[in-house]
This record gives C-alpha cells, structure tokens and sequence, in this order.
C-alpha cells in the first residue's frame, strides 16, 4: 500500500509540473553529455600517451663539423668519443633504463631523409656531409627520459639530446585544455540543472502543501512525506543521464567507430566500451545531485 502510495504520489508530481521536469530532463542531459565528452577526452589522452609515449625514442645527436657547442670544438665526433658513449649506454647508471640502442650513421641518416623527403626539389641539395651521426633509444620508462639526458648532456661529441616526446606534448596540451573547459562549462550546466531540480521541487511541495499537511496530521514520517519529492527530481536526473550516455554511444559509434577509425587507423581511439564505463558514472551523479537538492529544498518547505 505505501509503495503504491508513493508511486501515484511521484506519478502525480510528474504530471503537474510536466514543463518543469522535461527542463530538468534536457538541461541534464546536455551538461552531463558534456561531463561524459570531458571523460572521453581523458580516456583518448591516456590511450594516445601509452600508445606514443611507448614508441617515442631519445634521440643523441653528435657533434657535426663546424658546430658552435663548447663540446664540439674539436669538430665531427671522433670514433673514439662514439665508442665512449657506447660504453656509457651499457653502463650499470644507464643499461637498466634503457631497452634498446641503436646508432645511425650519417649515410643512413641521409638515407631516410631522402626517402622521407622524396621528390622535394629543395631536398636534392642536401648532402651525406649535411647529416649528424645519432644515436637513437628506446627507453623502457619514457618518463625517466632526464636520468639520460643528465648523463649524456655535454660530453665530448655530443651536441644536443632530445627527447621526441616534445613532439607531442604540445598535442596532449591542447586536448587536457579542451578537456577542463569542457569540464568547466559541463560545471556550469550541473549548476543550472541542480537549481532547475531544486525549483521543480519546490513548486511540487507547494502545490500539495494540503496532500502533505494532512499527512502530517495522521503521524507520518519525515521521510515518507519527502521521498515521492525525492524521487521525481531523481527520476528526471536520471532520465537525462541515461539521454546523456545513449547520446555519447551513439556519438562514439557512428563518428568514431564507423567513420574516424576508418580514416585514422594510426592511433587507438575511444570505442563504445568506454562509454560504457562512464555511463553509470553519470547516472551516480545525476542521481546524487538530485537527491542533494531534494533534501535541501525539502528542509525548508517541508517544516513542521
């Protein structure tokens, strides 16, 4: 029977302020679509650093002739200052960091630039002299990439080194920036949702102010009285929430899987299995919020 009750209750609010709860339904939906793209945005940083990242070599560039650098006074790296960095590399200080080097010679750095460069005019003018001899390593950690460069930076024959991670931090800049703004206005969209639940309620206490009065006089409990109120705005939150989660699916399936992985097949992308994840994180969340404002609005227009 009080099951009943509360269900025709919330039934009954749902009705009455059905213009109120479709607001509370759609602006739910849009600033939790946001929260979910936020997440999904981390997800494809995360999958692009330990995809990159576990590729990226630090690359030792030495010394060419007529170079500036104090430790290349004495012109093109002599075999010897090559074979002391050989020996550096399989040190106790730097073996275990790295898992494997590989040295290029200038020939087969001019090699690859020719290649890579194919059919530029400009290229042709480029000579086997232009190049630098480099060595080239595959670190286990990228991220420990300064125990490297400590200990090769400024040794004889050695220009610069580099690590190619640069390359790419720029990128993971811009995408974790796009991914706080988006946070941000996701922010302000739970904001205006959390406000538009909290008047969806009040609106719904006042309008059965007499319903809950006798409710009152009859004996029953704080709870009973409040929770169809509770419902309703968790009902609508969660309506939106799941609006939100089946929208980011489709999105993700149609404009990723279906069409962005097919032209860009280089990289690992987000998929509907990430959805999936974040799916019930945005129901949690919609649901709390809901309940919090319910209580909150509920203290006060439901007092004795």
């Amino acid at each position: 029977m009080r099951l009943q009750f509360i269900l025709s209750e919330i039934g009954i609010g749902l009705r009455r302020n059905l213009s109120m709860t479709v607001a509370v339904i759609l602006v739910t939906f849009i600033s939790l679509t946001f929260v979910g793209a936020a997440g999904l945005l981390q997800i494809q940083v995360g999958k692009l650093k330990d995809d990159w990242y576990g590729k990226v070599e630090v690359s030792v560039f030495l010394c060419p002739a007529g170079s500036p650098n104090v430790q290349c006074a004495d012109g093109e790296a002599t075999p010897e200052q090559i074979d002391a960095i050989w020996a550096l590399l399989d040190s106790p200080e730097l073996a275990p960091e790295i898992q494997k080097p590989y040295f290029e010679t200038k020939e087969e750095a001019f090699r690859s630039f020719q290649e890579y460069f194919e059919g530029q005019d400009w290229a042709q003018a480029i000579t086997v002299d232009d190049m630098q001899a480099s060595f080239r390593i595959k670190l286990k950690d990228p991220e420990r990439y300064e125990i490297v460069a400590d200990v090769l930076s400024g040794r004889p024959g050695v220009e610069s080194v580099e690590d190619q991670r640069k390359i790419f931090d720029s990128l993971f800049l811009v995408l974790n920036r796009a991914s706080v703004m988006t946070v941000g206005l996701a922010a302000l969209m739970l904001v205006a949702a959390t406000l538009l639940i909290t008047v969806t309620i009040r609106l719904s206490a006042l309008s059965r102010s007499r319903e809950t009065g006798i409710m009152r006089l009859v004996g029953a409990s704080n709870l009973f009285i409040q929770l169809p109120f509770m419902l309703e705005g968790a009902i609508a939150a969660g309506i939106g929430a799941l609006l939100a989660g089946g929208g980011l699916w489709l999105g993700v399936k149609y404009l990723v899987t279906d069409w962005l992985a097919g032209q860009v097949d280089w990289v690992p992308l987000v998929g509907q299995s990430d959805v999936l994840l974040i799916a019930p994180l945005l129901l949690a969340i919609a649901v709390v919020l809901a309940l919090v404002a319910s209580v909150v609005t509920l203290r006060r227009y439901m007092k004795v």
